[in-house]
């Protein structure tokens, strides 16, 4: 067992080093960060998308998707505006230098799952592989 250990310790270590490579560049090149540019290619996909949406979808904070969010408007990446039908909603759509930054990064790390043809029984497997993880690193949400 401590053999499977060590290598499941060396295949995580490439991965997180991968990510944190990736991530270090797309700030450097593109001035965002994993996050901002997964709700960039989330928003590339539809005309708009609500704000409560968003963050329900990606099951994340609203003080953080929101400060992300003020990062991508600032950079004038994404606009943001009140739903016409909802007075208190806030709908959030790509601009057209979003688009062109989500064309110029090379499509890497979970972001090119939506768009890699592959078999689902795959993405899966990796689905409960990266669960796995979770409990065995013990990082998994209490009660979850």
């Amino acid at each position: 067992m401590q053999q499977q250990a060590l290598s499941t310790l060396v295949a995580w270590m490439r991965l997180d080093s991968a990510i944190a490579a990736f991530h270090l560049q797309l700030k450097q090149r593109h001035g965002i960060t994993g996050l901002q540019l997964a709700v960039l290619h989330i928003l590339a996909e539809r005309p708009h998308m609500a704000l409560a949406a968003l963050r329900k979808g990606l099951d994340m904070h609203a003080a953080t998707l929101g400060q992300s969010i003020d990062e991508l408007r600032r950079l004038d990446l994404c606009i943001v505006r009140t739903d016409p039908r909802d007075r208190r909603a806030r709908l959030v759509a790509i601009t057209e230098k979003g688009r062109a930054l989500v064309a110029a990064v090379p499509l890497a790390g979970p972001n090119r799952l939506r768009q890699l043809e592959t078999d689902p029984a795959r993405l899966d497997h990796l689905t409960a592989a990266l669960a796995d993880a979770m409990d065995l690193f013990g990082l998994a949400e209490k009660g979850a």
